[in-house]
């Protein structure tokens, strides 16, 4: 098994599960447990601001079950899903993004089993992202890997270009128009002379701004039509 820890949630309504539950991921060397919470609402806010690897997920909550905080997350992380029923497993294939089913109450063995199939499935994520999802630049005399998702936008910055990431913002020796040919065209696209933007990141936009991330930046009308090519395709 590939040496990995995954920033885990465990989502479960029942106290008495969630602490079962939360208890056998902190027993498993590679799992990193962030916080664990009774409802889908919770779990999400808290979803929202960290980066989390997976969440062992209950499926009957009351308000938001388990399919509903699935749907709700723009970009899911993996899921186990947990119930005490088997008929949800159908559904669950509906999801890309769940890695396995446990139907309470829960073995110990059998949670093993499906924590070694998320860590394969993170190692081979991860892979995808070194060959296909990154770019390498100079910061500070010394290669930096960047990946693309975690892009929010670039600023010129004289003879620099300004990186802005999820993971903060690095500074290099590079011209806008250089950087931007190492990025996919469909997803990265100059906004103004001073300003490239990840596509997924954006929020909202007029003719004249691009709000990324509750930053506002301003937008060339000359590019108002590219841009709505890329996000209102016919």
């Amino acid at each position: 098994m590939a040496n990995k820890t995954l920033n885990t949630v465990v989502v479960e309504d029942s106290e008495t599960q969630r602490a079962i539950i939360k208890k056998l991921a902190e027993q498993h060397p590679h799992l990193n447990v962030l916080g664990d919470y009774a409802n889908g609402i919770l779990a999400l806010n808290a979803i929202r601001k960290d980066k989390v690897d997976l969440i062992l997920l209950d499926i009957e909550m009351p308000v938001v079950n388990g399919f509903d905080l699935l749907d709700a997350l723009e970009e899911p992380p993996q899921i186990i899903l947990i119930s005490d029923r088997s008929d949800y497993a159908m559904k669950a294939f509906d999801y890309n993004n769940i890695t396995d089913y446990l139907q309470k109450p829960i073995n110990k063995a059998r949670f093993t089993m499906a924590i070694d199939r998320a860590i394969r499935k993170q190692v081979q994520i991860l892979q995808n992202l070194d060959s296909k999802e990154c770019v390498y630049v100079n910061v500070d005399l010394q290669k930096k890997k960047i990946y693309l998702h975690s892009i929010l936008w670039i600023e010129a910055m004289g003879d620099y270009i300004k990186i802005v990431t999820l993971n903060g913002h690095f500074i290099v020796l590079s011209t806008m128009k250089a950087f931007l040919n190492q990025l996919p065209g469909n997803r990265f696209i100059r906004i103004h002379k001073s300003y490239i933007v990840n596509v997924d990141k954006i929020d909202n936009w007029s003719s004249t701004k691009v709000e990324v991330a509750d930053t506002k930046l301003p937008m060339s009308r000359s590019h108002k039509d590219e841009l709505e090519k890329i996000l209102l395709p016919l």
